[in-house]
């Protein structure tokens, strides 16, 4: 008996049917509501597009399908007889023409809008009589997804807002949420049934899939449109301002871009400056006959931080001295490890005396400032008769003294008249490179407002200016104040999340036309996404990218880019030590 119930329950077990796919895929609950569908927790609610304006302008439809929000869109096209319309587009030139003439004879002024209404069902008469359009009836059906009624009506909301914009209106399919819900799914099946009759030319601007074209006829090349292989040529100074940041995980291709867009700016004839932190730029500077500045404590090439600019035209003396002072007490933050108001205040007036003693001021010519430029040691000659200076003094000894003072206490020595100049400060010591980076910078940015000339201005791992807020913001001063003469500044780093941390960091970047984003680390993934407004699909573009492609932002337009090469450029820039090694091996072969 027990054997038996045994069987029988086996057998009963067997005739159960097998959990198939569609069992997997389908919702656990369906819900019908006259204006949304409830499928398990989440809701549903379709629209239909019932009128559309005179003109349809290219991608119009972008932004729906750009909304960070889940959608669905259909189109349906249905194809029309063309012998049927043009017997109702005759019937319909016919009374167009007859209220036109009528008007006439009854001596009313003439109405533009029956004439303009003639002319386009004229012309479109004679486009289908010459087959260049073709006639549809075309459905267009959007499904969005939310989680509660709320974020569904402020979804409507903000379709309503974007589509009417452009005179483009839609309604929810009331009682047939149902048959609008199996419409945007791909099954091919038009249940709501409600259309537009549109032609060939509006029905092909409705084609979502739209990539930016950022090909013009000057600049230089930056590399190949991945959306449709066409050539990103363009030209920085074509823009509100020059400034470009580039933002990049190590080894993603950052030092190559940059090194390729500087040599085709050489060629272009735009001198180049490079704060280098690593003396990779050295090669590329030998290469074209550029100068290379090596900057450490043993070095023989000096910058002096008191070195002030000559006055242009429109600039008043007093104007020039005060900002350079400014920027000076900025620098003595930075060395001195902080000053407190009252020696900040010391430290101002120290400065102005020590300028003053060498005949520097807004009274005497700024032609022989040059000839007069104080160095550190006379600053401390200064602070030793000024009272409450001692604790000035002792800290500004080590720049006067010792092995500090063979890069601080000197004269400048260097010349930027190439057109390449890299300052390479890879040798200088971890905590004097911000304060080396700083006075650089001065120097850079006093002799680019003294010469006006293209250029450009590369500071390279930037985020060791960014590590003080004088070096933040004197960097953020630079590049907004740089369009004025001609420089363009590009910020590159790769420690995007000390990038941001400072205050200036944000600024940076919305004051520079151009960005650039390679290959990024998931730490900071979702910091970039924030930054940058990125989709989801660009953001996993950016973890996912080879070596060398990523996003090329230009104003308000940006494309997926690839950057790309020549043989001979590749050899003087590229960073691999593999490819270096090999290139080194053949001039070896060679001689």
């Amino acid at each position: 008996m027990g054997l038996f119930n045994n069987k029988k329950r086996k057998e009963k077990y067997m005739d159960r049917e097998a959990t198939s796919a569609l069992d997997i895929i389908a919702p656990a609950s369906v819900e019908i509501h006259p204006s949304h569908v409830k499928l398990e927790e989440k809701l549903a609610k379709t629209y239909f597009v019932f009128s559309y304006p005179r003109y349809l302008t290219t991608g119009w439809l972008s932004p729906i399908i750009n909304m960070d929000i889940p959608l669905d869109i259909s189109f349906f096209f249905h194809p029309i007889e063309t012998g049927s319309i043009l017997k109702q587009l005759r019937k319909s030139v016919t009374e167009v023409q007859a209220e036109i003439m009528e008007r006439e004879e009854k001596g009313l002024i003439r109405d533009p809008a029956l004439e303009t209404a003639y002319q386009d069902l004229e012309d479109l008469r004679g486009r289908l009589q010459t087959a260049q359009e073709k006639m549809f009836k075309f459905g267009l059906y959007i499904t969005v997804y939310a989680d509660s009624i709320k974020e569904l009506e402020n979804i409507e909301t903000t379709l309503r807002s974007t589509l009417e914009s452009r005179l483009i209106y839609i309604k929810p399919a009331l009682y047939q949420q149902k048959e609008g819900l199996i419409s945007s799914f791909p099954y091919g099946s038009d249940l709501l049934q409600i259309h537009n009759t549109l032609n060939t030319a509006p029905l092909s601007s409705i084609f979502p899939f739209i990539s930016f074209d950022l090909s013009s006829n000057e600049g230089i090349l930056y590399g190949i449109n991945k959306h449709n292989n066409s050539l990103v040529l363009f030209d920085r100074f074509s823009m509100e301002n020059a400034n470009m940041v580039i933002f990049a995980k190590s080894g993603s291709g950052k030092s190559y871009t940059v090194k390729l867009e500087i040599l085709r700016s050489l060629m272009m004839g735009t001198d180049c400056i490079i704060l280098d932190p690593e003396n990779e730029y050295r090669t590329l500077a030998e290469s074209v006959d550029g100068s290379f500045f090596k900057i450490s404590l043993s070095s023989e090439s000096h910058v002096n931080p008191f070195d002030v600019p000559e006055p242009r035209e429109d600039e008043s003396t007093d104007d020039v001295l005060r900002s350079n002072i400014i920027n000076l007490v900025g620098l003595m933050r930075i060395m001195l490890g902080g000053l407190t108001p009252e020696e900040d205040a010391i430290m101002d007036q120290a400065l102005s005396e020590t300028y003053a003693a060498k005949d520097i001021t807004p009274n005497s010519d700024p032609k022989t400032w040059a000839d007069n430029v104080p160095i550190m040691s006379d600053l401390e000659a200064v602070l030793e008769t000024m009272e409450g200076a001692d604790s000035l003094v002792e800290r500004l000894r080590k720049f006067t003294k010792g092995t500090f003072a063979s890069f601080f206490n000197q004269k400048s020595n260097i010349s930027m008249d190439k057109n390449l100049v890299v300052f390479g400060i890879r040798d200088m010591e971890d905590e004097l490179r911000p304060m080396a980076m700083f006075i650089i910078m001065r120097y850079i940015w006093n002799t680019a407002r003294t010469t006006l000339k293209k250029r450009l201005l590369i500071v390279d791992e930037a985020w060791w200016m960014m590590r003080t807020e004088d070096g933040a913001s004197f960097l953020f001063g630079i590049c907004k104040r740089a369009r004025k003469y001609w420089l363009g500044v590009t910020t590159i780093t790769q420690d995007v999340s000390d990038f941001m941390r400072s205050d200036y960091g944000k600024p940076i970047i919305t004051n520079s036309s151009i960005q650039i984003l390679l290959k990024q680390s998931p730490a900071t993934i979702d910091l970039i996404q924030h930054t940058f407004t990125l989709t989801e699909q660009e953001k996993f573009l950016l973890l996912e990218t080879p070596v060398g492609e990523g996003i090329f932002f230009a104003g308000q337009k940006h494309v997926a880019i690839r950057i790309m090469a020549s043989y001979t450029e590749d050899q003087i820039i590229t960073t691999s030590p593999e490819e270096i090694s090999k290139i080194k091996q053949a001039k070896n072969l060679l001689t």
